[in-house]
């Protein structure tokens, strides 16, 4: 029975390395926590399974890697890496544990929108109560509306659960939209595994007919060659005037000028944006300077159990890793996700 050296590269804590090293004896799992791979030395060189964001750039400095378990749920930062096309090496991502935290998100910007409440804390803050509130602040009601998702995953998913429960009608677009089981990761308890509560399925060739019935569109897609300025011009011109646009997936997925244009022109009513083309997002930004806008510097999957969810996944997958078993999430480096 040979060790598998475990090298993890992030911020677990002791009981969640006890966790990692309670899977088997056959496990040594060592933490580093840094992205600074040349201070490593030894330990990356000997690591066999590898919980990091990121890669050396070259494979060289990791000669015994045969997995690496991402710490993210995407991989588009790894497209030309030489680890893609390295078939010897397994790479799995963390999909699956975001899907709590990044619906509630969702819903929160949605009830925010809905509620009038940026214009309320800038009332607030200005310590006034304009005349004429009763329809500056007049509110939108989540029920009977209808949100439509881009990338039916475990987030958009989990997101869909919540907002039934608000008495919201879904729509859901996936890219094999006649195959509506959850295939991924999925926490207990949360999400739709079975894709029953939309309404209605479209492909990728029907967003423009899907993106026109919405009166909020939540884009949840992977940054793929195919996902990349999906909702452009012409997917904006689509949406209605008084719909909301929420990207929690990856902002090249966004044609950014294009969006300002319609925020601008009122092509659409607002967006609420946790992630941009550049991050952070540049303080001269136009976006910045909107009044249609939320803005959050991409934390919509961060809370204080990020990294117990992680473990308890990255656990599951060192036990199917040592069994000779598939693992969760593994992505296709041909599609890159």
């Amino acid at each position: 029975m040979h060790t598998v050296h475990v090298l993890c590269l992030g911020r677990f804590n002791d009981s969640q390395l006890e966790r990692l090293r309670s899977v088997s004896p056959q496990l040594n799992v060592e933490q580093i926590p840094t992205q600074d791979f040349a201070s490593i030395g030894e330990p990356l060189a000997r690591a066999e399974v590898l919980y990091t964001f990121g890669l050396p750039p070259s494979l060289e400095q990791v000669p015994s890697l045969r997995w690496v378990q991402l710490s993210s749920a995407g991989a588009e930062h790894l497209a030309g890496h030489p680890v893609m096309a390295a078939r010897h090496i397994h790479i799995t991502t963390t999909s699956g544990i975001h899907a709590g935290p990044m619906a509630e998100y969702v819903m929160a910007v949605m009830l925010a929108w809905a509620r009038r409440l940026p214009t309320t804390l800038e009332l607030q803050r200005r310590r006034e109560w304009p005349k004429g509130r009763w329809n500056i602040l007049r509110s939108l009601e989540l029920r009977d509306a209808v949100l439509g998702i881009v990338g039916y995953g475990s987030i958009g998913r989990e997101v869909a659960r919540l907002a039934s429960a608000f008495g919201m009608r879904i729509l859901a677009l996936k890219r094999h939209p006649q195959d509506r089981r959850d295939r991924g990761y999925i926490e207990p308890g949360l999400g739709d595994p079975e894709g029953r509560l939309p309404e209605r399925w479209y492909g990728p060739e029907e967003l423009h007919s899907m993106l026109g019935e919405c009166d909020y569109v939540m884009v949840t897609l992977p940054l793929t060659p195919a996902t990349r300025g999906l909702i452009n011009a012409d997917a904006l011109r689509a949406m209605k005037p008084s719909a909301l646009l929420i990207n929690v997936a990856r902002g090249d997925i966004i044609v950014e000028q294009d969006l300002l244009q319609a925020l601008r022109e009122k092509w659409i009513a607002g967006a609420a944006l946790d992630v941009f083309s550049k991050e952070p997002l540049p303080a001269d930004h136009p976006l910045w300077e909107l009044d249609n806008v939320i803005l959050t510097p991409h934390i919509s999957a961060i809370t204080d159990r990020y990294e117990e969810r992680a473990s308890r996944l990255f656990a599951e997958n060192l036990r199917r890793y040592l069994a000779g078993e598939p693992l969760l999430n593994e992505i296709n480096p041909e599609e890159g996700y």
